[in-house]
């Protein structure tokens, strides 16, 4: 190298501002490898296409009034802005749904509405806050036994099928509509099923039935349509239309390095350095898909089973059993976080940087927690949401299950964080929200 090579170089160091020095230290391979082609499965454009119909009809909902778009919107970072969501009885798109005065909901769906994302990479497995439906060791595993499963394409298709089983999600409260019956009645598939019965609505609306005749020969050749091939076309078209992959991150990681602003690569030196966050938020997309107790504050009605009393939310521990798995959710992916508020498994923070703050230091947030972060719409009638939080002994347990030490940033490292997060963001538009939906019913644009 010549000596005036050398010393401009020196020179650029030298005046170099700290953010980029410090950046321009980092150890590199820290960081994921880029994403490409080879993380995600095949999608065949047709069932996109016609998934895309599907997830945004309200036929698939007991009163013909939601649809998986209601908490899912594209609009709304593929979540639906509230802390605790309304399905049945609740009217109106993200923080201007509020309760339909003449069909009032029984109750506030008890988790954050998770975002979707990236949910057709190959390395996801494991789906729900609580990782009830998973795949492992080649074996899908799901809280209910039933034929069905032996038809969906895999766990993305399997998650599609369980909100239409909630009354409080999509199915409508005891003795509204026949699906609700067979809900209570505990019958999905088979004849009088809740399933069968959502596929014989799908499938007596001729656009539909012409659809799933052209993507799928075997019903072109007299099969009948089932609730697998609707949850497989559904989760077709999430993997097509939510895949996100070419952030201003992504494009640093291909190489361009303009891609990140000094700011930015500040923040990806603390995520992937100091502040510790890749120890859980790691790999291509920000997740090690793995279950950790971070202290979440918990209200609303809780994830209890039916007989039981209480509003706990205890996790992962509802489905494996293991004490250590007491109050440890899902790592999310950090994708398009900035545009998907609230945050955490019961949206206990609507403002991201006050969600980083008070994850960065899980313990003293919890006690210093205050309602005024949530975002709840008031339902006449539901005024115990925040029984956990008001019971000395259910805020020792959340708090004793933490994982992490406290540790405070100062400011402007909050800033720089904020910066890379930011920098996650590509928010896909590919299919978008289309004009009508074949059962001509109205939904949320």
């Amino acid at each position: 190298m010549s000596n005036m090579r050398r010393n401009l170089i020196l020179l650029s160091l030298c005046f170099a501002s700290p953010a980029m020095a410090e950046a321009a230290g980092f150890d590199r391979a820290k960081l994921p490898d880029p994403i490409t082609e080879a993380d995600y499965g095949p999608v065949k454009p047709a069932e996109a296409e016609l998934g895309q119909l599907l997830f945004f009809d309200p036929i698939l909902s007991g009163n013909d009034n939601i649809s998986c778009s209601t908490c899912h919107h594209p609009r709304l970072g593929t979540s639906d802005a509230l802390s605790l969501g309304m399905g049945e009885g609740g009217v109106g798109l993200g923080d201007k749904r509020v309760s339909d005065p003449n069909n009032m909901p029984e109750d506030r769906i008890p988790r954050n509405a998770p975002v979707l994302y990236n949910l057709g990479a190959r390395e996801y497995t494991v789906m729900f806050h609580d990782g009830r439906v998973e795949m492992a060791d080649g074996q899908l595993r799901v809280p209910i036994e039933d034929a069905f499963f032996a038809r969906v394409s895999g766990v993305l298709a399997t998650q599609a099928a369980f909100p239409v089983l909630s009354p409080d999600e999509m199915g409508g409260q005891v003795s509204e509509n026949p699906l609700s019956k067979a809900i209570r009645q505990g019958r999905f598939s088979g004849e009088g099923g809740a399933w069968d019965m959502i596929a014989a609505k799908v499938a007596a609306i001729p656009e539909y039935q012409s659809r799933f005749e052209q993507v799928y020969p075997e019903i072109a050749f007299g099969r009948s349509v089932h609730f697998a091939d609707i949850s497989n076309a559904i989760a077709a078209f999430m993997a097509f239309e939510f895949r996100s992959d070419d952030s201003a991150f992504d494009q640093y990681l291909r190489g361009d390095e303009a891609a990140l602003n000094e700011a930015a690569q500040k923040g990806m030196a603390l995520f992937y350095g100091e502040a510790g966050c890749a120890t859980c938020h790691s790999g291509k997309f920000q997740t090690d898909h793995d279950f950790h107790a971070m202290g979440q504050p918990q209200f609303g009605p809780g994830k209890t089973l039916d007989f039981e009393r209480g509003n706990r939310d205890e996790g992962r521990y509802r489905v494996t059993g293991r004490v250590e798995d007491l109050y440890a959710f899902r790592t999310p992916s950090l994708r398009n976080v900035t545009l998907s508020a609230p945050y955490g498994h019961a949206g206990a923070y609507s403002d991201l940087r006050s969600f980083v703050v008070a994850h960065l230091a899980p313990a003293d947030s919890l006690t210093h927690y205050e309602a005024f972060h949530a975002t709840l719409p008031e339902v006449p009638g539901l005024e115990d949401d925040w029984i956990v939080m008001n019971t000395a002994e259910d805020r020792a347990a959340i708090s004793a299950a933490i994982e992490v030490e406290d540790q405070i940033l100062p400011s402007e490292d909050i800033d720089a964080l904020m910066a890379f997060l930011t920098a996650l963001e590509d928010d896909p538009h590919r299919l978008g929200i289309p004009e009508a939906v074949p059962s001509g019913l109205a939904f949320e644009k």
